[in-house]
């Protein structure tokens, strides 16, 4: 069973956000990672904002990962937030985005960093997994699907 307790603090999950647009929902995600892991939001929402730049971390079905690089960050962290309505985010199949899997990791992380990355895709293209995500009413319900307590529908 896949979970994130590794990458993931309880604190670091929203569910129904509401933002207009994607700098928003940077600078959100952003804020949830400062409180969650005590870093600087503004430096958080830069470095997404510029690892965005570089292509579009939306990879279809109303999903994006979008990660970056921080400076003085000690171990791999996530942020994951359900967002409510729908935004748009220049996503592979330019459908609006409405689970958002942030990953953030230590500027020397490459072969962790990439491996983390393709863990969460992996999960993401799982229709059912995220049909479960997009079901989460609570930040509570998402972790709990997250931390590997939610999969209570197994044969």
């Amino acid at each position: 069973m896949v979970h994130f307790n590794d990458i993931l603090s309880p604190d670091a999950l929203a569910t129904g956000l509401s933002v207009n647009g994607k700098k928003q929902l940077f600078q959100k995600i952003a804020a949830l990672a400062a409180d969650a892991y005590a870093l600087d939001a503004e430096m958080v929402a830069d470095a997404l904002f510029d690892r965005e730049r570089l292509g579009s971390t939306g990879f279809g079905g109303g999903v994006a990962i979008p990660h970056a690089k921080i400076p003085g960050l000690e171990k791999m962290c996530a942020v994951v937030a359900l967002v409510d309505p729908a935004t748009p985010f220049d996503a592979v199949d330019d459908l609006p985005v409405d689970i958002v899997f942030a990953l953030l990791s230590p500027v020397d992380s490459g072969a962790e960093h990439l491996k983390t990355l393709a863990r969460v895709s992996r999960y993401l293209r799982d229709e059912g997994q995220v049909t479960r995500l997009r079901g989460a009413r609570s930040a509570a319900a998402l972790h709990a699907l997250l931390s590997g307590g939610g999969a209570r529908d197994a044969a």
